[in-house]
């Protein structure tokens, strides 16, 4: 599935942060507005591109404190349609949509409108306590829009026991249970973290959640040039945000030599 999408294994695809949007508290458009949230995302997308990243994933990540999925407003969904289109008309390799926080739907209706080929899915089944409290399972409503939209081509990649929570409402199930429930009720592909923005998951639990499960497993937080053999040693891609910025300082501009430091160590595993 993933090699439809990027045409190579182990694809590596990078983050675009796009700043606060309006609605958002820390929206300001003195500071940065809508032209130049655009601009600034457009910049970063060609530092990756540019570095050899395989795909872009584009968040809403500033957006703090975030909402529940369904009372993300208009207000954001129409303004990630619009940074991604931008990015989309300026780069040549694939994006994806993550809604934070668990913004499935919106994910969805922003993906068929730029013609992002994934959406990212923070509780696709099952359910766990988030920045926002109780954060359930969405996995049945967003396989029935994505129908609705006709957008088959969509890939759903979905996390299991992801970060930025508490799992402890489902600690009687294995990440490697909760992986095969993912698979089973529809997910495309499987995405592993640590627990938080900039921590690794560990080589153990990768292989847990990969064990009973033939789609495939990407990882989703804390990959970087000094781990990378040992972890996409068994997984088939991952997603990066920090490991790319100067200093690896998520609030700093992006690093091409970073980034084209870390493709350098993947094309050893390709």
């Amino acid at each position: 599935m993933l090699e439809k999408i990027f045409s190579m294994p182990k694809p590596i695809i990078g983050m675009i942060h796009l700043k606060p949007l309006p609605g958002s508290p820390n929206y300001d458009p003195a500071v940065y507005d809508m032209k130049k949230i655009i601009e600034f995302a457009v910049e970063e997308a060609k530092i990756l591109e540019e570095a050899g990243i395989n795909g872009l994933q584009i968040e809403n990540y500033w957006d703090e404190p975030f909402l529940k999925g369904e009372k993300i407003g208009y207000e954001t969904c129409t303004s990630m349609t619009a940074a991604a289109c931008a990015i989309a008309q300026n780069v040549n390799i694939p994006i994806g949509i993550n809604v934070h926080m668990n913004g499935g739907k919106a994910a969805m209706a922003i993906a068929c409108a730029a013609g992002a080929r994934w959406v990212r899915v923070f509780e696709f089944v099952s359910a766990y306590i988030s920045y926002t409290g109780l954060t359930e399972g969405v996995g049945g409503e967003l396989a029935r829009y994505r129908r609705m939209l006709d957008a088959k081509d969509v890939q759903m990649f979905c996390d299991v026991n992801v970060k930025h929570g508490s799992h402890y409402i489902v600690h009687d199930r294995t990440v490697g249970e909760l992986a095969y429930d993912a698979q089973e009720q529809g997910a495309d592909s499987i995405i592993i973290t640590g627990f938080s923005t900039g921590v690794a998951p560990t080589r153990e639990k990768v292989a847990k959640a990969r064990k009973n499960i033939k789609i495939p497993v990407l990882l989703g937080s804390g990959i970087n040039i000094q781990n990378a053999q040992e972890l996409l040693a068994v997984s088939d891609g991952a997603i990066i945000g920090s490991a790319f910025k100067t200093d690896g300082d998520m609030k700093k501009k992006m690093s091409f030599q970073r980034a084209r430091d870390f493709i350098k160590e993947v094309e050893k595993l390709r």
